[in-house]
């Protein structure tokens, strides 16, 4: 029997016991101050860290910043940031006073690679504050991905904890997606500087096409996030943060070589010009890879294909006047590979794909002395693949892809600090989207329009609230709000709580409704639900249909998939330098969409559906740890705990009643009424996943390197039994794995000069189930930075 959870009554007594606990609060001490450079102009959207209470604070339009709830004591200020000399202060402060300081920042320069990951709050490509949303929230440093050794965007999140590479088998390498709290990929929102990136490949967003060369930080929202980001949110955010913050020129060249014939080449460049009112980035990346084959069955080819890939981003900044700032964007593409592919040298086919990836956007930031920030973005995102599958014995071609889709979007944003204890986001805009497909009927097209809003409460010096709602109207599903309410709640100095309730929802997309496909490789077929009914009778009438399962009924007018998240966790420090975070979540789901077989063909070939499911969810625990054994040696550690399950098969496995009634019992080899053992839950859901790591940055020798160690437990892969229609104990699975990964870095010539060594999946493990894992790879690398000697 799986356990009925109840995270839902424990998120509720955790509100109520946080509310009774904030009634006799104590008023403590409060130190307030303001930031101004060496010209005493306040600077905005500097951190400030304080010492020893891990506290970080980010000055407003008026440089100003505060800290509540401090005990009696000496603290420390620090602030670390581009263009400026690092700066600290010990303060001492009194129980029922206001402590004021005043900062004065001196001019300085800073290498390329040493950039401020602190200040997360002045990132002008999206106001809202992706720190302080109502679910949980994660930020990986430009220094930990360089620590990691990663050449893709993919190969960063795999080592996150609740964090799963997922690929579809028909796809290979060619479609790496991510899975967070259960959901499939296509619910995670995956964007580059605040922009929704698109261009699926059956559902998955490929992140092995996204280059973290230029990336200076990675910002992550587990669970629903509709209410601020949109539909496609109802997993989480991962929005990717690349350079900024450019005061002095500086640029950096690197060059790695390694297994696969793998070559990973940048070439990095920035400079402020017209005295310091403008500034450039330019970024360049060559990745090119021999491929890999997971698959001991194929006699000719790679499960991930031989592939170029070249990128390109430019940023630009003018500031105006005191007020405006004008930003540009602008990130190219493209990703050519080649496969010729043969199962024990049958049917041998050459199969081609060129993918291009546009995005750009202009904004015009303005931050008035009133304290008001305001901004005005357009956005266009524009994703092709051309693929085309030659049989070579017969010469025949086949196009396995061939469509271009358009996001043009439009959004005004604008923020204040309305009171001390108040700051609002908010913002709307319209956004509309366009596809251009051979596998549909016809041009494609969505709009949809939004407006949203995001409160901080500071209602007592212990108690931050959150609050946050989103009304959309889409064109052809109507209107939608989605709500959210977080609180953090201080119960002392080392022991912070948090909790949090999101409602989210998510469209249909294109495939899901339009898609007409039949892979011409292995014959399946997969039919949108807006044109299925219409296939199945075209191919009834040419004899071609076997058989048509009962579930096919449910195959309908695709509804909005909808969900309510809840999550609460604490953030514990036992003793100094250790660090203990636990989160528990609950998504219930409804009209969920997935995929099922439905059909048969004469020549044995499945047919493949998309319909809603009435209600699943997901629901587990995440667990964080971390420990600062010395000033250079840290030591991580992560693991989460999933259960995934449809409520549909549930209650019919319960009642003895539907579709899922009985399984076929290998052990017995019969048919049997099914009981509740026999549902294990959704397919490519591990219920244990962790990862241990050890990282090592000694400042005076230049050294630094990690070890990281990953486990996933084994998941369903797919049906065996197809009788069954849900995962049982003797369905396909993929066996538990681990990986183990190593990187090593040295810094020479006054840090100028790094050389590296990265060994992925040191045991070399590899599975035919899993594609787009590559076996053992060594690289090695160097890298020059150019930048002015202090």
């Amino acid at each position: 029997m799986h356990p009925k959870p109840s995270f839902k009554v424990i998120i509720s007594v955790s509100f109520l016991l946080v509310y009774a606990y904030v009634v006799k609060a104590q008023t403590k001490a409060v130190l307030i101050g303001q930031v101004r450079n060496i010209e005493g102009k306040a600077l905005s959207g500097i951190t400030i860290d304080l010492q020893p209470d891990r506290q970080k604070s980010v000055s407003n339009a008026q440089g100003r910043f505060s800290f509540k709830g401090l005990y009696e004591g000496t603290y420390l200020l620090s602030i670390q940031a581009i263009g400026y000399q690092k700066y600290t202060e010990e303060v001492e402060v009194k129980t029922g006073t206001n402590t004021s300081v005043s900062i004065q920042l001196q001019a300085g320069e800073e290498e390329l690679k040493e950039v401020n990951v602190g200040g997360f709050h002045s990132n002008p490509d999206n106001f809202i504050d992706m720190t302080r949303t109502a679910m949980p929230s994660k930020v990986i440093s430009r220094q930990e991905i360089e620590m990691m050794g990663s050449r893709r965007l993919d190969e960063v999140l795999k080592e996150q904890t609740g964090m799963a590479m997922v690929n579809d088998v028909a796809s290979g390498g060619r479609a790496i997606g991510l899975q967070m709290q259960g959901f499939d990929s296509g619910y995670t929102m995956v964007m580059i500087d605040g922009q929704s990136m698109i261009g699926r490949n059956n559902g998955n967003l490929d992140l092995s096409r996204i280059t973290v060369s230029n990336i200076e930080r990675i910002e992550i929202i587990k669970g629903a996030s509709s209410c601020s980001f949109g539909s496609d949110a109802l997993a989480g955010v991962v929005n990717i943060v690349t350079r900024k913050n450019i005061t002095q020129p500086q640029g950096m060249a690197s060059l790695r070589y390694g297994s696969f014939n793998m070559i990973d080449a940048t070439l990095e460049g920035e400079s402020p010009f017209s005295g310091k009112k403008g500034s450039v980035f330019f970024s360049g990346n060559y990745y090119r890879t021999d491929g890999f084959n997971a698959n001991p069955y194929l006699s000719r080819g790679k499960t991930a294909p031989p592939s170029d890939t070249y990128s390109l981003q430019g940023r630009g900044r003018y500031l105006l006047n005191e007020v405006s700032t004008l930003n540009f964007n602008l990130r190219f593409m493209n990703r050519y590979s080649k496969n010729n592919l043969a199962y024990q040298d049958l049917s041998p086919t050459e199969d081609v794909q060129n993918e291009y990836d546009l995005n750009g956007s202009v904004s015009l930031n303005n931050n008035f002395r009133n304290g008001w920030k305001l901004k005005f973005q357009y956005y266009l995102t524009r994703y092709q693949t051309e693929q085309t599958i030659e049989d070579l014995k017969t010469g025949a071609i086949a196009s396995g892809s061939d469509f271009q889709q358009y996001l043009h979007r439009i959004e005004w944003q604008a923020s204040k600090q309305l009171a001390t204890q108040l700051e609002l986001t908010t913002g709307l805009g319209g956004a509309y989207e366009l596809l251009l497909n051979n596998f549909y009927r016809g041009n494609k097209q969505m709009s949809n329009y939004f407006v949203f809003g995001q409160l901080n409460w500071q209602v007592m010096e212990k108690l931050e609230l959150t609050g946050g709602g989103r009304f959309d109207y889409h064109d052809k599903y109507g209107s939608r709000f989605n709500p959210s309410l977080g609180l953090r709640y201080d119960l002392a100095s080392n022991f912070k709580l948090r909790a949090a309730v999101a409602s989210g929802f998510k469209t249909p997309n294109f495939q899901q409704l339009y898609m007409i496909f039949t892979n011409v490789q292995t014959g399946y077929s997969v039919f949108g639900a807006e044109e299925f009914w219409r296939e199945i009778k075209s191919l009834q009438d040419a004899g071609q249909i076997m058989s048509i399962f009962p579930s096919a009924q449910k195959v309908a007018t695709l509804r909005p998939e909808r969900s309510v998240s809840y999550s609460a966790g604490v953030a514990y420090q036992p003793i100094a330098k250790v660090n203990l975070d636990l989160n528990v979540f609950y998504n219930d789901l409804k009209d969920f969409i997935n995929s099922e077989q439905v059909a048969i063909k004469t020549n044995d070939h499945q047919i493949y559906a998309y319909m809603n499911i009435a209600k699943a969810y997901t629901t587990g625990a995440e667990i964080g740890l971390s420990c600062k054994v010395s000033q250079s040696l840290n030591l991580s550690a992560g693991y989460q705990l999933l259960y995934a399950f449809d409520k549909g098969v549930a209650d019919s496995i319960k009642n003895g009643t539907g579709l899922y009634e009985s399984v076929y019992d290998l052990g017995l080899n019969k048919q049997r009424r099914s009981t509740t053992n026999d549902y294990v839950g959704l397919n490519n859901r591990s219920r244990h996943m962790a990862n241990v790591k050890i990282s090592y940055a000694h400042e005076p020798s230049g050294f630094s390197g990690s070890f990281r160690l990953n486990y996933r437990s084994k998941y369903g892969f797919m049906e065996a039994n197809t009788s069954n229609n849900f995962l049982d104990p003797w369905d396909t699975y993929v066996s538990s794995f681990f990986l183990l990964n190593a990187s090593v870095q040295k810094s020479l010539r006054n840090k100028h000069l790094q050389l590296q060594l990265t060994v992925d999946n040191i045991m070399n493990y590899r599975d035919q189930l899993i594609p787009g894992q590559a076996g053992r790879a060594v690289l090695a690398g160097l890298s020059w930075r150019f930048f002015r000697e202090k």
